[in-house]
């Protein structure tokens, strides 16, 4: 493609290396069961089994894509760090010590 065409904005999207790649036709192997659970899902909304498994993907890719929901906390007790030693200091301590009466 030329590349004066890129530039006056006529293409949305810049061109592939290796051509327009609007769609891909590819053949996946999933299971029996979940085949038959889309393919019914998509005969439910009235869509084609290819838009059903397209718009799966982007929702899981969108979805992935942004922060995992637990990683949001991850972090938020730091400003317990202190006491969090103390505790763990004191578990040590008291493993330490000997019950007499177990070991005898």
């Amino acid at each position: 493609l030329p590349c004066s065409r890129w530039k006056r904005g006529i293409f949305a999207v810049p061109p592939h290396k290796y051509g327009n790649m609007g769609t891909m036709k590819t053949t996946l192997e999933i299971p029996d069961f979940l085949f038959r659970r889309a393919k019914s899902a998509a005969a439910q909304r009235g869509i084609p089994l290819r838009q059903l498994v397209t718009e799966a993907l982007q929702e899981k890719l969108k979805t992935t894509s942004q922060e995992k929901p637990w990683m949001k906390h991850l972090g938020k007790l730091k400003h317990l760090h202190k006491e969090r030693k103390q505790i763990e200091k004191r578990v040590e301590e008291a493993f330490e010590q000997i019950d007499r009466e177990v070991w005898h």
